[in-house]
């Protein structure tokens, strides 16, 4: 069997999201997923707008995803990559050269982003919304969970 490992935040889940995780499972027969905790977002100076839990039930609901694990520091990639037998660690080319130090355990693979999608760009167009405005995005993002987890 192989085993593919990715990372993210996953945050305001979008189809750029939907399509790196169905192209990494592609490469392998099971596709582990770690997710950034809320704790390890903060020291990568990030906020979510979504909770772990919430984050992480959005991507195991997707039936590309076999198993979703907390990510909570840079350092336990080895460790995961050991302890799960992986044998690709693949993840979007924006970080290009940075877990290169990875393949002395397993392949390492960057994959080309969606170009017209990126959370970043999300979350600038959001700040400029009141919060009633945000609330009925979350609202409607809710819906979309649902419906994700009724077509399972």
């Amino acid at each position: 069997m192989k085993t593919v490992i990715t990372y993210g935040t996953f945050d305001l889940f979008h189809i750029g999201h939907l399509r790196i995780l169905e192209r990494l499972r592609q490469l392998g027969d099971r596709l582990v997923v770690g997710v950034s905790t809320d704790e390890f977002n903060s020291i990568k100076g990030k906020q979510s707008i979504y909770s772990y839990q919430e984050r992480a039930a959005i991507v195991e609901a997707l039936s590309c995803v076999d198993l979703v694990i907390p990510e909570d520091n840079w350092q336990q990639k080895q460790q995961d990559i050991q302890h799960y037998t992986v044998d690709i660690f693949g993840i979007g080319s924006d970080w290009q050269g940075k877990f290169d130090e990875l393949e002395s355990l397993c392949q390492v693979v960057y994959l080309p982003r969606t170009p017209t999608i990126s959370t970043t760009e999300l979350k600038k167009s959001l700040s400029k919304v009141d919060a009633q405005s945000i609330s009925q995005i979350k609202q409607g993002l809710d819906s979309v969970l649902n419906l994700v987890k009724a077509l399972e």
